[in-house]
């Protein structure tokens, strides 16, 4: 994407941020009230007076489920701005079996060309509440496929080889700490000794939330 001035960056915001809100029928208060902002902070972004901060933009993207370059890049005719590639909605994870071969299927997501070509992506439905608020039930979450992660990174994580889960990962001397947003809930850990034995595996990395309404 070439790169835009202030005036033509806030123009093209406004422009595609008015599209996706009427996409999915969400009124400038129903979005200042899903993000906890005043709806005059929404107002300026709306009609192209101020542009938001990164972490507002990704809150944005998150709100009306699509990237965030579907927000600060210009779109074409279709309303978007690559090719998409279409990858799997799975309901569960079940141990031993490759994500190709998984069969429950529960639906179909589209991630750019781009970011299919940086590695192979899965998605994911959520469920439970151990990851409210940042993540509700039925909410789907885009997973790359991995090993490992940093700490603090939000991951998909087999262990003892039943169902995967998705916890917030962190790794010490000390063993391997799961940790989900909802505080109702206690971390699970792990011994250097358990994460080997049980096993405790990473599986992948989540790299996007596709909230549903």
């Amino acid at each position: 994407m070439k790169n835009l001035d202030d005036s033509e960056q806030r123009r093209v915001f406004s422009e595609n941020l008015r599209a996706r809100m009427d996409r999915v029928g969400m009124t400038q208060a129903e979005l200042a009230q899903k993000l906890g902002l005043g709806q005059s902070t929404i107002a300026e972004w709306y009609h192209g007076r101020k542009y938001p901060r990164p972490k507002s933009l990704q809150m944005i993207a998150d709100a009306l489920g699509v990237y965030m370059s579907d927000l600060r890049e210009p779109q074409n005719s279709t309303g978007q701005t690559k090719k998409a590639v279409a990858i799997p909605v799975l309901g569960s994870v079940p141990a031993g079996i490759p994500i190709s071969a998984i069969q429950e299927i529960l639906d179909w997501e589209e991630i750019s060309e781009d970011m299919a070509r940086r590695g192979e992506y899965f998605a994911l439905r959520i469920r439970g509440t151990s990851m409210e608020p940042r993540f509700r039930e039925g909410d789907v979450i885009i997973v790359r496929q991995q090993e490992t992660v940093e700490n603090g990174e939000i991951a998909v994580v087999m262990v003892n080889g039943d169902d995967a889960t998705v916890k917030t990962f962190y790794r010490s001397e000390a063993g391997i700490t799961l940790m989900g947003t909802n505080p109702a809930f206690p971390p699970l850990t792990f011994t250097p000794e358990q994460a080997e034995t049980l096993p405790v595996r990473v599986i992948g990395k989540v790299v996007e939330l596709r909230a549903k309404f």
